[in-house]
């Protein structure tokens, strides 16, 4: 069992240097599509025209595959929070191609990340050994899960349908939110599919059963929504801000929903599960650490032809005193001198 755990660990690195990389990829896509006028977060898809935008898919797709076949051979609690390390490559990168500077701070928090990412696979669970998509499906209508799979259904809908036009561009954490919670679902349906397709390859037909066609479509809706809320998060801010904060909400409810599915800490000994737990925190600390270091986004202005709302100017007059004036009043030049901002300095 020790063996298929370190086929997962193997897997999630790869997929976690891909992934990391395919933010950066994507964040230069869409920096192109802006220039011509068309920015993801206010609805466009201008960035589809990008080939650069498209390797950056390419990119996540790769890394995606692996982390895929990784939830084959290990638990989800063993794989997700592995992805800690897509957010040291992504900030690292982030850092050389996009100009934006890794304080000496977030080395520290590269440096936790690891830290923590290390203590969770020394205390990792085993894989319980799974025979059917039957048997799975028959955990996915266990009570408890369907409460949490309601609930997130719930929440993504009140995000979508009345956070995201009024406060989506403003709080990081409506469009993050969406992608990490629905991503818990993902991660569940994808890894009843790669049992499914393991199983196949094995000789016993899963296809065949209905269960299975279902786990893709859930999976195949989950990462649509995913991916285009993902993309309005990216080009509205800082990568080294999303990429953090995505991955402690989305390895969250995912470590959430697999222990209340598969009941990954079903038979661990208390300290095992309190020393995943401190390695959990610690990578947690790790992000929060990045992410304080990092600089978010100057603002950008969206309309070109908007007109420009009217300028308040500062004189004062022969006598000292100050006076205020609005820019579409005639300036009494001869009353007034100009107080530059450079006077200030």
């Amino acid at each position: 069992m020790f063996s298929t755990n370190l086929i997962g660990f193997v897997l999630a690195i790869v997929s976690s240097a891909f992934i990391g990389s395919s933010f950066i990829i994507k964040k230069k896509g869409l920096q192109r599509a802006t220039l011509n006028g068309s920015r993801a977060s206010g609805g466009g898809y201008g960035y589809l025209l990008q080939p650069l935008w498209w390797l950056g898919m390419v990119t996540m797709i790769v890394g995606e595959i692996a982390n895929f076949v990784a939830y084959v051979y290990a638990p989800a609690v063993l794989v997700t929070p592995l992805g800690a390390l897509s957010i040291i490559v992504s900030a690292v990168l982030a850092h050389c191609m996009l100009n934006e500077k890794l304080q000496k701070m977030g080395m520290l928090g590269c440096l936790l990340c690891i830290v923590g990412s290390t203590e969770i696979v020394l205390h990792a669970p085993q894989e319980k050994s799974l025979t059917s998509v039957d048997e799975i499906w028959q955990l996915a209508l266990q009570p408890e899960f369907l409460m949490y799979a309601a609930s997130v259904i719930a929440v993504v809908f009140f995000l979508i349908l009345y956070c995201a036009p009024r406060y989506g561009q403003t709080n990081i954490l409506v469009y993050v939110g969406i992608c990490s919670i629905i991503g818990s679902l993902t991660v569940m349906s994808i890894k009843a599919i790669g049992i499914a397709i393991r199983l196949t390859i094995e000789g016993a037909d899963q296809f065949a059963h209905v269960q299975t066609w279902i786990f893709t479509m859930v999976a195949i809706s989950c990462i649509v929504t995913q991916l285009n809320y993902l993309n309005m998060a990216l080009d509205t801010f800082n990568t080294a801000v999303v990429s953090p904060i995505y991955y402690a909400l989305f390895t969250s409810f995912t470590i959430l929903a697999s222990a209340i599915m598969f009941k990954d800490y079903s038979g661990q000994s208390v300290s095992s599960i309190a020393s995943e737990l401190c390695g959990f925190i610690t990578v947690l600390s790790g992000t929060t650490v990045l992410h304080s270091t990092r600089e978010p986004d100057p603002p950008v202005n969206t309309d070109l032809y908007s007109p420009l709302s009217p300028n308040v100017s500062w004189y004062s007059r022969g006598n000292g005193e100050p006076w205020k004036q609005k820019e579409e009043e005639e300036s009494p030049f001869n009353l007034i001198t100009v107080i530059r901002q450079d006077h200030f300095k």
